[in-house]
Formats: C-alpha cells, structure tokens, sequence
C-alpha cells in the first residue's frame, strides 16, 4: 500500500512540475515565442500519464516506476509521434507565399497598400486568414498602418511572414516604388524555402523511424521482463535499486529526447525580433 501511494504522489508530483514550468513569471517575453494554452489533448495526456503510472506501480511496486512510467506516457506522444509543427510551418510558409501574390496582384489594379490589405482578407488560404483578417481589422479601425504591420508579424512569430512584412513596411513609409516586384520574389523565395524545408524532413523522417523503432523495442523488453521474468528484475526493488533505476530511466529519456531534436528542422530566427533585441541589434 505503501508503495502504491508514493507512486501516485510521484506521478501527480510530475504533472505539476510539467505544469509549473510551462506556466511563464509575469515580464516581457520574447515576441517569437507565445504561451500555448492548456488544452483537453493536454488534459487527457495528463490523466494517461497519472493512469500510467498507477499501473506500473500496482504491477512493480516501484515509486521510481510509476514516475518513469507517467513521464513517458507523457512525452513520447510528442517525442516519437507526427512532426505536426513542421506540417503547419509548412502550411504557414504557403499560405504567405499566395497572400503576398494576392497583395501584388491587387495592388497592380492601383489599389493603395491598406484598400489591399482590407481586400485579401476574406480570401486568404486558411493557415494565416485569422492574422489577416485581424490586420485588416486594425487598418480600418485606424490604427498605424506599421503598428498593425509589427503586430501582425508578431502574432505570426515567422521568418517568411517578417520578410513580407519588412516589405509592407517600407512601402507605408518611403521605399514603395518596387513593392510589387518585391512580393513577387519574396513568393518565389517563400514557395523555394518550403521546397527546401521539405526535401529535409525528408532526409530527417529515417532518424525518426530509428527513434520509434529504439524506443519500441526498449518498452516491449521492459514490459516483457516485468510480466514473464520478475526474479530477474528483483534488485531494483530496494532502495539502492531504485536510485539506479532513477539514473537507468535518466538516460533512457535524454537519448530519447536527443533522437527527437535530431529529426527536427530548427527554426531559422525571425529578422522582426523583440523590440529590445531589435534595439540591440540597432
């Protein structure tokens, strides 16, 4: 019974800590990073990974079980699963690709920068049509049009969106004259970097395959020890046991999180950083 309770206060201890450290102290934060809000995909991990736990603890009577347990329940989802990120980047980098045609092909028909804006709204491709929207929004309430433009860029927290952006901004102050073909080639870079983007998550989906097959295969020993041969992993149930479990589990988890970072695309920094850094970079 004992063990069953510093299981459970271990599991419910590791979701708190998750907890506490996506929750940001109160001060400025850098625009290219926004907090991402609680969801129920994140609740319902939570509870598999206290489930987790509770049945590893229950089969093992191991605190330091349920701990390692609930911790990968709750990470490898997102360690080993889908790069879903990459897939909105990509979807992201396309979606400014056209809106910056839509802004060239509007402002051809001699519309002014803000008329265009306002115009693109309604028909911009869906992952960047909320931005847009907002941004025309803020155009016809009045608010400057490269206040509108910085938050607007902000909210996208892009390298391509910032580039366009760069563009829009010069030509609301005093480099207008070549916005048009300016759009045009940064389309044409915006549509060549996803290309490129692609082509190396190609290349980085065989690291991911390794990744899954590695940690697979160390879940099903694990497992498999535990229900058909528990004499040979009778050591681990004392104290100084568990300490070693503690460090073997610690290993496992930064191999397995260093095959994660190693499968996925860095994202190149954004030229419209933080206010303060652009300061500082000035």
């Amino acid at each position: 019974m004992r063990a069953v309770v510093l299981g459970v206060a271990c599991a419910a201890g590791l979701i708190l800590v998750i907890d506490g450290l996506r929750r940001r102290p109160p001060g400025p934060a850098p625009a290219s990073r926004t907090r991402r809000a609680w969801t129920s995909v994140d609740r319902t991990r939570a509870l598999a990974a206290i489930a987790g736990g509770l049945a590893a603890v229950v089969l093992t009577r191991w605190p330091v079980a349920a701990l390692l347990t609930a911790a990968a329940v709750w990470t490898l989802p997102r360690v080993l699963g889908p790069d879903r990120e990459h897939r909105r980047s990509l979807s992201r980098i396309e979606a400014i690709a056209t809106w910056a045609e839509l802004l060239r092909d509007t402002l051809s028909s001699a519309a002014g920068l803000e008329q265009a804006i306002t115009a693109t709204a309604p028909v911009t491709p869906l992952p960047i049509r909320a931005q847009v929207q907002r941004l025309a929004d803020s155009v016809r309430t009045g608010v400057r049009l490269s206040d509108a433009l910085r938050a607007f860029a902000d909210e996208l927290a892009d390298p391509t969106a910032d580039l366009v952006v760069r563009a829009l901004q010069q030509a609301a102050g005093y480099h207008g004259g070549q916005l048009t073909e300016s759009l045009t080639s940064l389309a044409a870079t915006a549509r060549e970097q996803a290309q490129i983007r692609m082509r190396v998550a190609t290349t980085r989906a065989t690291t991911r395959t390794a990744a899954r097959v590695i940690t697979g295969t160390c879940v099903v020993m694990v497992a498999g020890l535990i229900l058909l041969n528990r004499g040979f992993l009778a050591p681990y149930g004392t104290l100084t046991g568990q300490m070693v479990l503690l460090v073997v589990g610690g290993i496992f988890a930064g191999g397995f999180v260093w095959l994660a970072r190693a499968s996925r695309i860095p994202q190149p920094p954004r030229i419209l950083g933080h206010p303060h850094t652009d300061r500082t970079t000035a």
